[in-house]
């Protein structure tokens, strides 16, 4: 019979205990599954190359296909962004925390399975307020990729996410259902004019009434949840 992976029943007198054992695995290449505003993500230290090489085999995802990483607010853009244009600090002042992903210019020592070599890093603050607590106690992002194989359906329940994993997860975060829905808004700050990358659970029109120059051009190797 196959194990799953070990659920973590969040309890608030117990938060300083869980915020030790996250950091615990994360800083030894572990994968946590955190609960967000729309889908379950697998969570790992993007700055630790073993960490996602572990993360790209449990999804089964091309190394071409960047991830996108979460934050607790804009002050942690610095450890990932080589530039904030004012155009992106508009979005965030309207739609952080929220399922608005961001695609920044990258720094340029960022491994490259983070970037699938693109230059750029996709960056959300989540709605969820456990997992931007996790994320200030940490005091770096982590990653947001959705908790499900290449091609599967995003999990929005703790079990869900055992069953599909085993025993592959060190740590579940059980906190109830992820509502679900439809996944981030995508737009790329990194060139002039922005760009639509996907629409999302923020329609495009409420984007635009921010953004009027924003371009409604996919962007190809767009990361996906």
């Amino acid at each position: 019979m196959r194990r799953m992976g070990r659920i973590w029943k969040w309890r608030e007198e117990a938060a300083g205990a869980f915020w030790d054992e996250a950091r615990t695995v994360l800083k030894g290449n572990g994968v946590i599954a955190m609960p967000t505003e729309t889908f379950y993500a697998l969570a790992v230290n993007p700055f630790q190359a073993e960490a996602l090489v572990r993360l790209f085999a449990l999804k089964d995802r091309g190394p071409e296909k960047p991830v996108l990483l979460l934050v607790d607010g804009p002050e942690m853009l610095h450890q990932v962004a080589r530039e904030v244009p004012g155009l992106a600090r508009r979005l965030m002042e309207k739609f952080w925390p929220g399922p608005l992903t961001i695609i920044f210019p990258s720094l340029l020592h960022l491994p490259r399975l983070l970037t699938g070599g693109t230059g750029t890093i996709a960056v959300r603050q989540p709605l969820q307020a456990l997992t931007c607590r996790l994320i200030a106690a940490l005091g770096f992002p982590i990653t947001g990729t959705s908790a499900n194989r290449a091609g599967g359906r995003p999990l929005v329940r703790a079990d869900e996410v055992a069953r599909e994993f085993g025993d592959h997860l060190d740590l579940i975060l059980e906190a109830g259902p992820c509502p679900g829905g439809l996944p981030s808004t995508i737009v790329d700050v990194s060139n002039s004019p922005p760009r639509l990358v996907r629409a999302g659970a923020i329609p495009a029109a409420e984007v635009a009434e921010i953004m009027p120059e924003l371009e409604r051009i996919p962007v190809r190797g767009a990361p996906s949840e």
